[in-house]
């Protein structure tokens, strides 16, 4: 706790302890300070000497101190600068509990994570306990879920040999590395977008025979083919009485008309969706909306030969620990299925650092290279392909979509072969077979927002599903 005063206001420790003293001689404080008489030190003394004015730094000392630098300044350590005080930190000042999000920790409890310890595979935080929970699990190994006949494949791969996952489709067409965010400009914003409608429009169109697409605003007596996307007319969540219909660049200008869903008997739509609708819209300010022609999704892809033998891909998602601790046995239970069954292909999805929920003695980057590591050398002997998923959640990574892939410099030259770090979303190729990865809750996200209604039993865990293949995204 003391380090992290230090730290905090950027002072070294013969000042501080300077300062501690005079604070519990005012105070009669005593010669024993706990937890509270800490925070009030921090509060009364600190936080206003930090306010009134900058010090200035020492030359010597070049500006803020780190872990490091003031180890060097001051070898005799904290301890010995405060027993020259004769001010004695209690132990129970030392503790503090652990902040998640469901139970956050007080904004004035400091820290008392030691910055002497070091950072090794063996200790991830200064208090490992492993997950009662999970260890008293009954169900391991068990098979919740399966589909199709798994009577006759068996469940032990060939450990990679002869497997080489890769990116499907072109170079252009993937994400292979990190991007400037945040600066694209609203005009290549709305191209994109117009470009998604009208290449929706284009196969529309083709599927289901239409003539042609009238403008969202021209008053119609007679029913009419409008082309846009699905809006909502307001900032809140989309409802049936504000839905609007944002027209095509070609023929409605980008213009928008409310929608009258009265007359379609069956509707599933959510924000952004691409239709092709038919109603009539008499006074030009309204359309009343009698048929909705579905999306057409895009065929399964061919490979050109049929894969000579049957390929075991194993699919985990991170971070690979309980929320309840950091000690990640987890992890060590997925190497040992990967060199027991040893898989052809391994997709771990999300990394290994995620929403902070333990106390780590390292940064989450460290974490996560541990993780890495720890993953690759041992499953170095089953010979797996490992690919490498992100993860919004990932706090040590950027925090956009499309996500670019895990930067790993470290990774060993001999590794490299077998390692692939894709981006999310990606589309991946596994000897002819496809798989599209992303780990974004994307029936989460648009079962948030969608509206449906139905004349009879609807499966909404279909219905959107069914939009993730018709909308091609």
């Amino acid at each position: 706790a003391v380090v992290e005063l230090c730290l905090t206001h950027e002072l070294d420790p013969e000042t501080l302890a300077n300062e501690l003293l005079a604070f519990v001689t005012s105070k009669n404080l005593g010669t024993q300070l706990s937890t509270d008489g800490l925070n009030a030190f921090e509060h009364e003394i600190l936080t206003k000497r930090s306010s009134r004015y900058h010090q200035k730094r020492d030359n010597r000392h070049g500006g803020l101190h780190d872990i490091y630098s003031l180890q060097e300044l001051y070898p005799m350590g904290f301890g010995a600068i405060l027993k020259k005080t004769g001010v004695l930190v209690s132990p129970n000042s030392q503790k503090r509990s652990n902040s998640t999000p469901e139970n956050p920790r007080p904004k004035r409890t400091l820290s008392s994570r030691s910055p002497y310890a070091l950072f090794s595979p063996n200790t991830f935080s200064p208090s490992v306990t492993p997950s009662q929970k999970y260890a008293a699990r009954s169900n391991r190994g068990e098979v919740v879920a399966s589909f199709g006949s798994v009577q006759g494949p068996s469940w032990s791969g060939r450990g990679g040999r002869s497997c080489t996952p890769k990116l499907f489709g072109s170079p252009e067409e993937n994400l292979t590395k990190s991007y400037k965010f945040m600066f694209q400009k609203a005009l290549d914003i709305r191209e994109v977008l117009s470009w998604r409608i009208e290449e929706l429009g284009d196969v529309l169109k083709s599927h289901h025979h239409l003539e042609g697409f009238a403008s969202v605003l021209l008053p119609a007596q007679e029913p009419v083919t409008v082309l846009g996307q699905i809006g909502c007319d307001s900032n809140g969540k989309l409802n049936a009485k504000s839905v609007v219909l944002e027209g095509d660049q070609e023929h409605s200008s980008g213009r928008q008309v409310p929608l009258d869903l009265s007359e379609l008997k069956e509707y599933s739509l959510f924000p952004g969706q691409i239709v092709a609708l038919e109603g009539t819209n008499s006074t030009g300010r309204k359309m009343v909306a009698s048929k909705l022609y579905e999306g057409v999704p895009l065929p399964f892809h061919t490979p050109p030969e049929p894969a000579p033998e049957q390929r075991m891909v194993l699919v985990a998602c991170g971070p690979y620990t309980t929320s309840d601790s950091i000690a990640y046995d987890p992890l060590a239970d997925l190497v040992e299925v990967i060199v027991r069954d040893r898989p052809d292909v391994c997709v771990l999805v999300r990394g290994c650092s995620g929403d902070g929920n333990c106390q780590l003695l390292g940064s989450f980057t460290e974490v996560f290279k541990l993780c890495l590591k720890t993953i690759i050398e041992g499953t170095r002997s089953a010979g797996s392909q490992l690919v490498f998923v992100p993860s919004l959640r990932d706090v040590h990574h950027d925090y956009i979509y499309p996500q670019p892939p895990f930067l790993y410099p470290e990774l060993p030259k001999d590794d490299k072969p077998r390692v692939h770090f894709v981006s999310d979303p990606c589309t991946l190729d596994v000897n002819g077979v496809v798989f599209g990865l992303t780990s974004t809750d994307l029936l989460f996200h648009m079962g948030a927002e969608e509206i449906s209604s139905s004349s009879g039993i609807s499966d909404r865990f279909t219905r959107i599903l069914k939009h993730i293949l018709t909308q091609r995204r």
